[in-house]
Parts: structure tokens; sequence; C-alpha cells
């Protein structure tokens, strides 16, 4: 059954979300099979993939190119685009636009943006205008000039400013929450105070679900972060197999 908004909203309190990040056609298809319920086309496309040391150069152009590629393989998850840097922060038109092309022309499903309370009115007018949007608080990659990569919710001061920021994104409508690097206990209490699925990364367990990047799960991440528990080694057996390969190829042409 192909996933919505709607029926994974309907989730929390009932099962997790298993959902991956993913970047194109191969990795959407390992994902959908393996039976996740969201693929998030994450705009960590920039250091994962295209080798960019954040997410900060990437642009709607790249994410377009990426969401249309994960829709080609026509999932039975949910296909989510994120909102590059700064896009969010942009006039409503600006916002509604590359949001639009995002679901027009490359056929995501819904959107995900990253930052709290100040953005819960583009959140609002998002969802009015049909477009289903996945909130995501804590540590915010694409403020790591800003604020760099730090964990959230040590102290009871950064704890209300995270769990207000989660409620207003919840208020706005959205369908469900990322949870970014938060401390596991302040994490727990953003899940309770919001009546939408509270996804974690590095922010410990007993959320309703967990997203996790593909690559670093399958081991082809060479440095993946320290939260990151790689279920596979594929790298290093791809390594060795190529090397196999190779050394086939010269013994074979000097035959």
């Amino acid at each position: 059954m192909k996933a919505t908004a709607r029926s994974l909203r309907a989730l929390k309190g009932r099962r997790p979300l298993v959902c991956l990040t993913a970047y194109d056609a191969v990795t959407a298809r390992l994902a959908d099979a393996a039976g996740v319920d969201l693929i998030l086309v994450g705009d960590s496309v920039g250091n994962v993939v295209l080798g960019f040391p954040s997410t900060v150069p990437v642009t709607v152009d790249m994410m377009a190119h990426h969401v249309a590629a994960v829709a080609r393989a026509t999932p039975a998850a949910l296909v989510v685009a994120d909102i590059p840097f700064g896009v969010a922060h942009e006039p409503f038109p600006a916002l509604l636009k590359a949001c639009r092309r995002l679901v027009q022309e490359c056929g995501a499903e819904a959107v995900k943006v990253e930052g709290g309370r100040s953005l819960a009115p583009a959140v609002a007018r998002l969802v009015d205008a049909g477009i289903p949007v996945m909130g995501h608080v804590g540590l915010l990659p694409q403020r790591v000039h800003q604020s760099g990569y730090r964990r959230r919710g040590a102290g009871d001061e950064d704890r209300a400013a995270v769990v207000g920021d989660a409620a207003a994104i919840a208020a706005a409508g959205a369908f469900c929450l990322v949870a970014e690097c938060v401390e596991p206990a302040a994490a727990r209490e953003l899940r309770d105070a919001v009546d939408i699925p509270v996804v974690g990364i590095g922010s410990g367990r007993g959320l309703d679900g967990q997203i996790a990047v593909i690559h670093d799960l399958l081991g082809l991440t060479e440095s993946p972060p320290a939260f990151a528990r790689p279920v596979a080694r594929l790298a290093r057996g791809g390594v060795a197999a190529l090397r196999g390969w190779a050394a086939r190829v010269r013994k074979e042409g000097r035959r």
C-alpha cells in the first residue's frame, strides 16, 4: 500500500516509522524493497554523494535532479524532498515556487524544512496550499556556519527552545518531525509535546521512529557520523571485488 503523509501521521503511538535518506533510483529501490515507510531525498546529498563539505552548497536544481531520480523508482514509501539552504527563509512566493517544482515536476509527495518557530507561518501556508510538510528541529546542518555541529537540548533553556520549536512546527500543520542530535531526555519530552510522529537521528531511542542515511547504514560512507551504526560493509567488500576484477583484466591482457 502506498504511504501518504496522512497514513504516516496516523502511526504515532501505534508503531515506529522506518525512514531512510536516499538520493537516486538505485538506493530508492533498495530502501523500498526493505519496506521503509518514508524516503527522504536529503540535502545531505551534498556531503554524502557530491563531495561538498556540508549541505550548504546544495541548490534547488540539484535537489530537483535527485528527487526526480528517486521518484522514478516509484516507491511505495512516501517521497519527501529537502528544501535546501536559505530557501525556506525567502519570501513565501519563492518558497512556494521551489516546493511546487519539487512536487509537480519532480514527483515529491512532501517537503522537509529545517527550522523552528520562525518558520511556522511558512509551514502553515505550505500546508494550506496542499503541500505536506515534514519539520526538522534540533541540530540544523544548514546552519553549520552559524552554530556548528552541536547537540541540542542539554540545558533547561536549550531544551525548552527545541521543544518550543517542535510544538510550533506541529501546530502549523506538519505531519511529522525529524529531531536531529537532541539529547535523549529532551527528545522524549519533545515527542510527548506534539501529536505528530517524531523521528530521531542521533537522538536516542524511544521516539516515534528513526531515520538514517542509506550510505551510512550500508558502510559506503568514508567518515559516517558517530551515531551511525553500519549494518553492512559494502565499501570494503566492493573495493576487494574491484581489485579482483582489475587483477583479472591485467592478467588476461597479457595472454
